[in-house]
């Protein structure tokens, strides 16, 4: 007979957690946050309204609001109602901030994720083109030109035009995912922007690269687009790390 205590285990698989309580209460809230329920600016009832709905503790409902605080929901304060905010990508931004600005290597590997995401959008949004998403773009494109060499102006039309490229797409999650790597962009516009041998004419390069984006799109040329996405990271690559090694460490 074998020795019981060199058998292996019958049930290889463990147990799992029942979801906590919090997070049960706190999806609950999310959702009615993401399907207008709740509109920004809202409040949110009370700790203990949210408790007594949900059959929780006190304590249990403050940990659920404290989680859709931290994932940048909702708004709360001392001695305040918690109100929704306007659901964006700034969690997102937030930490890939925190990411590229650590390292050469992260800004790298952030822009390169940054140019397959673009890739899919930019043909999404010349295949539906959102028209707010159109004037978007198209309103950024003029104050690109309006702002060559004044960096942070224009740091600030370009991300207003890749965020309206998004919007082109008339897909939330997608102008979500966009807005959450203003940070990246932001970073390697300023990279760009440091180069000293940089004339108006690469400046207006850069527009014009851009007004052929936002022509493709406009059209409903999904290959063009794709093209003149590749075309722009191509340029912005060689340019901005010619100074990369400058403010960065190498990772």
């Amino acid at each position: 007979m074998p020795d019981e205590t060199t058998d292996k285990p019958i049930f290889a698989a463990k147990l799992t957690a029942p979801p906590r309580l919090a997070d049960t209460v706190s999806e609950a809230i999310a959702s009615a946050l993401f399907d207008g329920r709740i509109a920004t600016g809202d409040a949110l009832p009370s700790e203990g309204e949210i408790a007594r709905e949900f059959g929780v503790s006190k304590p249990i409902a403050r940990e659920a609001l404290r989680q859709l605080s931290g994932a940048g929901l909702i708004q709360t304060q001392q001695g305040k109602v918690a109100r929704a905010k306007a659901i964006t990508g700034e969690p997102l931004d937030r930490i890939y901030g925190y990411a590229v600005r650590s390292s050469l290597t992260r800004l790298r590997e952030a822009n390169e994720m940054r140019h397959l995401v673009e890739t899919g959008i930019a043909r999404l949004a010349a295949t539906r083109r959102d028209p707010e998403g159109l004037a978007t773009m198209e309103e950024a494109l003029a104050e690109m030109y309006d702002g060559l060499e004044e960096p942070d102006g224009f740091t600030a039309a370009d991300i207003a035009f890749h965020l309206g490229m998004a919007m082109a797409t008339g897909n939330t999650m997608i102008r979500m995912q966009v807005e959450g790597m203003r940070s990246v962009q932001r970073e390697v516009s300023q990279l760009f922007s440091r180069r000293s041998s940089r004339t108006r004419a690469d400046w207006k390069a850069t527009v014009d690269r851009h007004a052929d984006l936002f022509a493709a799109i406009r059209d409903g040329n999904p290959e063009d687009a794709v093209r003149m996405i590749d075309r722009h990271y191509e340029a912005a690559d060689i340019a901005s790390f010619e100074v990369a090694g400058e403010p960065r460490g190498n990772g």
